[in-house]
């Protein structure tokens, strides 16, 4: 079980410490716990209620109302909501529940929802971004249970797996070739298995080499079969010399190819290290783009 701090309820909700506080006093909505040194903090079923209220507030029910409400007609009141409603926000709600109760069931109802409403790429595009944007920051803070993280996280995978599995690539005379690769030390690939999905999708060839890729397996792969393009992501920290390194050395191995560089921690660093055939992609639209203009 993990332990969340105010500020992290409301990033999860969406709902203002302040509010929270206020539905505390008023409503005895959630109760924080308190450590040995008299710090509160919150648990997932304290997350889980204030998501449920958040939803049900959302559509129209009044706190006031909710706080009377049986854990029993909260939970059929959503349910029936999930039957009926089909916003973004609720979505994300959901995922972000089945992630707390390591529920598969749950993910499958609203990740299937999605792909009916909106297809695959765009379920990808407007749920689940948004979903890991919104949990990210906690991830890396450690708020989140790793057990959380590894569960959702691998769910997501398989349906991008499946997904790049049923596409049917027609390749031609002017598709190219992308490598793609994390870095050593990288595991956050499940940009990189989307990009690869999108690659696969433009009719262009994907050599998918996976997280943790030392430098000498892409110059080896590279004696044998020519590389248009290089794309990698950087989500883990790293010190800005490492980064530095990492860059120079692609530049000195890869110059007859273009490499594109993504994730969260690149986007910290001086756009000044990135000149020539190395380029910064700011999202995946930009890589949308890209694909469209090969």
């Amino acid at each position: 079980m993990a332990n969340y701090s105010i500020k992290d309820l409301e990033n999860f909700t969406g709902i203002k410490a302040h509010t929270i506080r206020i539905w505390e006093k008023r409503y005895n909505l959630v109760e924080p716990k308190r450590t040995c040194t008299n710090i509160r903090y919150y648990d997932d079923e304290d997350l889980k209620k204030l998501l449920n209220v958040s939803i049900l507030n959302r559509h129209g029910y009044k706190i006031s109302n909710i706080a009377n409400f049986t854990e029993n007609s909260i939970n059929e009141k959503i349910i029936n909501l999930a039957q009926t409603q089909n916003d973004v926000e609720s979505q994300i709600e959901g995922l972000v529940l089945a992630m707390i109760d390591l529920d598969e069931n749950k993910f499958d109802k609203v990740f299937n929802t999605a792909i009916i409403n909106f297809g695959f790429e765009e379920t990808i595009l407007k749920l689940i971004y948004p979903f890991f944007e919104r949990i990210g920051i906690l991830w890396q803070i450690g708020s989140i249970n790793p057990a959380q993280e590894h569960f959702i996280s691998n769910l997501i995978r398989q349906k991008l797996i499946m997904a790049i599995d049923g596409l049917v690539t027609k390749i031609s005379n002017t598709s190219k070739t992308f490598l793609l690769f994390l870095p050593e030390g990288e595991h956050h690939e499940l940009g990189l298995i989307f990009y690869h999905y999108l690659i696969k999708k433009h009719n262009h060839k994907v050599i998918y080499l996976g997280e943790t890729v030392p430098i000498d397996a892409l110059t080896e792969v590279s004696k044998s079969i020519q590389l248009d393009c290089l794309v990698t992501s950087v989500t883990t920290p790293m010190p800005e010399a490492s980064f530095e390194e990492f860059v120079s050395n692609l530049k000195k191995h890869f110059i007859d190819s273009h490499v594109y560089f993504t994730g969260l921690q690149v986007q910290n660093f001086r756009n000044e290290m990135l000149s020539g055939n190395l380029h910064l992609l700011k999202n995946v639209n930009e890589f949308k783009e890209l694909l469209t203009s090969l």
